[in-house]
């Protein structure tokens, strides 16, 4: 793999030399603390301020120079508006034609100064971690909280870019007019969602998305899944990818398979007391029958991670059965009287939990350029198997015996279940194709920097150098080299995580934390969830129906909180603005389920519910957006990845959920609703302390 050194050389625009990061001085001056300390030369807190001053002054350079290129360009287009409107009075073809390509040339240098940035905000990232690395210092922490919030910030200029998206969005406007309108008022104001023609104007979105991480509404499903990229592909291996593992049907029966699991894991939520209590246990086991797909989620979650190294086809194979078998299982328990068999079920049922593979597939298999497309489409059958599924519930109100098998209202969400498995394995099974898998040696073997010449401009310039370095440039280069290997080797940065300890030492602070709160909001929600039938029942006398109708609704709100949150919320706010309001909000609907006072209302409940359940929606999506941002790239592949982690902590904090309303119910039911909160009211209180200690670390 090209080293970021060797890259930054290669990219750098020639007149523009001079004005990027010094990224080798860096990093010869972390080598010389580093000596410095073990010499016990020079004190520690005078290496921080030196470090802090040289990239200071390197991260002024950086913005000085953008700000002057944003002017020029601004300039530039100023001038095109003029000659634009007297075109508009006076209509000349060829003149137009001109004034077009005067555009695309401006939208050219755009992409330039973009990759400017976009160049030197990795190489500030890199250095912060490589610093960080070499003395075991949170430096990063300490820099980053010192610097963004400060009013003259210039490191908000580089990662921020508020002039350059101005410039943007003025190049585009005028462009599509010019190419669009035609006579027509409308603008691209009117038409946001109109296709821009011009290649110039895809290009420039393309790298100020890739430079942004802009988090619209389809970026911000995406980022929810927590499905990892890597570094940009090469063409290369982006067609390989291509030809030779991506197949539609395959990504389809892996987005059905998530949606079936989700709908498998909520549609008994309505009925799962009235079960327990007609095998003769109490209504409060509903816990317990709903936790144990949770549990047994905990262990199928890392083999299914470490299967889906070798094959697609055969783990999710393996997971319909286990399915299938599960919900018969469940649904024949009505009949052998037996809530141990009932239990069976759901444990085989959490074994087949293939939502690591589902992860895996596309990340893997699927093409960058719709990649997130399909990520935002795991997160919306997530969402949609969760509405779904009490909605079936509600509607499964039969009641009718078939030979031995009672069907009712608690029996048919296993028959259905089982059924529509059986269904899908047939389908997986004449449907399915195994992409073919990469030889993991060759992963490591890239071409040179010269392989990568695609570009005609590219190929010119490659043969304006000489075939035959300078003795200095050879050296330079090779003392470069040496220094990126030994590090290299020395850290094993490109190393996928291999066991639950190693991925443990790659979790910084700000990680930890991001883990705590996606497992404190798991918590609240299953709380919510899971013990929403007995209470419900026992304050308000609700039925089935009327369960399954208020969590179908819940379910409902997802996808369109996401929406909102992802095309609006997130572009006027900063993810940890809106991540820490978000964990407030959680607090709040926490606090208001309490019951203070002799009786206890629907509105109360309800009002706190959807405050509890938005908010906690809200929060995951921001929550997997930062974690995929502050994740080491190591956690992107391999068994023990980032979405394993997640889901670990997820699964757990389910089980630990459903465990205390099983607790809790021995102290009887009209306790159980204080009681279950108290432990989420501690848990969200200790996330919202930890998130304000790492506020400034989450950039």
């Amino acid at each position: 793999m090209v080293k970021f050194g060797q890259k930054l050389m290669a990219d750098q625009v020639e007149e523009w030399k001079g004005y990027y990061i010094n990224y080798k001085l860096m990093k010869k001056k972390v080598k010389q603390y580093t000596h410095q300390v073990q010499q016990d030369s020079k004190d520690r807190r005078h290496i921080l301020k030196d470090f802090s001053k040289m990239l200071d002054d390197q991260i002024e350079k950086i913005v000085l120079f953008v700000l002057e290129q944003q002017g020029e360009l601004a300039t530039r287009i100023e001038k095109l508006g003029k000659q634009r409107a007297i075109l508009a009075e006076q209509p000349d073809i060829s003149r137009i034609s001109e004034l077009r390509e005067a555009y695309r040339d401006v939208g050219f240098d755009l992409i330039k100064l973009l990759k400017f940035v976009d160049l030197n905000a990795t190489g500030i990232r890199k250095i912060l971690k490589k610093f960080d690395k070499r003395f075991g210092y949170r430096f990063t922490d300490y820099y980053v909280s010192s610097r963004s919030n400060h009013p003259y910030s210039q490191l908000q200029q580089v990662f921020k870019h508020v002039g350059i998206g101005a410039v943007v969005g003025a190049l585009s406007r005028n462009l599509a007019d010019l190419q669009e309108s035609h006579g027509s008022y409308l603008s691209i104001y009117d038409q946001p969602s109109a296709i821009l023609k011009d290649p110039v104007i895809d290009q420039i979105h393309s790298q100020v998305s890739r430079l942004s991480h802009s988090t619209n509404f389809l970026r911000f499903l995406g980022q929810s899944a927590l499905i990892a990229e890597e570094e940009p592909q090469t063409p290369q291996q982006e067609s390989k990818i291509e030809s030779e593992k991506y197949h539609f049907m395959s990504l389809i029966l892996n987005l059905v398979n998530t949606f079936l699991y989700m709908v498998n894991t909520y549609i008994i939520v309505p009925t799962a007391d009235d079960y327990a209590v007609s095998l003769g246990a109490a209504a409060t086991v509903c816990g317990i029958i709903i936790g144990s797909m949770a549990v047994a989620q905990v262990f199928s979650s890392v083999y299914f991670s470490a299967w889906s190294n070798r094959s697609y086809f055969r783990p999710l194979v393996f997971s319909s059965v286990m399915l299938f078998l599960g919900n018969l299982c469940y649904a024949v328990a009505y009949d052998m009287r037996s809530i141990w068999m009932l239990l069976i079920g759901r444990l085989l049922c959490g074994l087949g939990s293939a939502r690591a593979v589902n992860r895996r597939y596309i990340s893997d298999c699927v093409p960058s350029k719709i990649r997130m497309q399909a990520s935002a489409g795991f997160v919306s059958a997530s969402a949609l198997g969760m509405a779904c599924g009490p909605a079936m519930a509600g509607l499964l109100q039969w009641n009718f015996k078939i030979s031995y098998f009672s069907f009712n209202a608690n029996t048919l969400p296993g028959w259905v279940m089982a059924v529509a498995w059986l269904v899908y394995l047939v389908w997986l099974w004449i449907s399915f194709k195994e992409p073919g898998r990469d030889d993991e040696d060759e992963t490591n073997e890239e071409p040179s920097s010269s392989g990568q010449v695609t570009q005609p401009e590219a190929l010119e310039s490659g043969l304006a150098q000489p075939l035959l370095l300078s003795t200095e440039q050879k050296e330079n280069e090779n003392e470069e080299e040496n220094e990126d290997e030994s590090e290299e080797s020395a850290e094993d940065s490109r190393r996928p995580a291999n066991s639950i300890r190693s991925a443990y030492r790659l979790l910084t602070p700000s990680v930890k934390v991001q883990l705590l709160i996606y497992f404190m909001l798991k918590f609240a929600m299953e709380i919510l969830l899971s013990e929403s039938s007995v209470v419900t029942t026992h304050y308000f006398s609700w039925n089935t129906s009327s369960v399954a109708l208020f969590l179908f609704i819940l379910g409902c709100t997802v996808l369109p909180v996401n929406a909102v949150v992802g095309t609006y919320i997130s572009n006027m706010f900063e993810d940890r603005q809106i991540l820490l309001a978000s964990e407030i909000m959680v607090l709040i609907g926490i606090v208001f389920s309490f019951k203070v006072t002799s009786s206890y209302s629907v509105p109360q409940y309800v009002i706190s519910a959807l405050i509890t359940f938005v908010s906690a929606e809200v929060l995951e999506g921001v929550n997997l957006s930062l974690l995929s941002s502050v994740m080491s790239s190591r956690l992107a592949r391999g068994t023990y990845n980032g979405g394993l982690l997640s889901t670990e902590a997820g699964t757990l904090a389910r089980v630990a959920a459903d465990v205390t309303i099983t607790l809790a119910g021995y102290l009887g039911e009209d306790k159980l609703l204080n009681i279950t909160l108290l432990p989420s009211l501690v848990i969200c209180a200790g996330s919202l302390i930890a998130t304000v200690c790492t506020y400034n670390s989450l950039f």
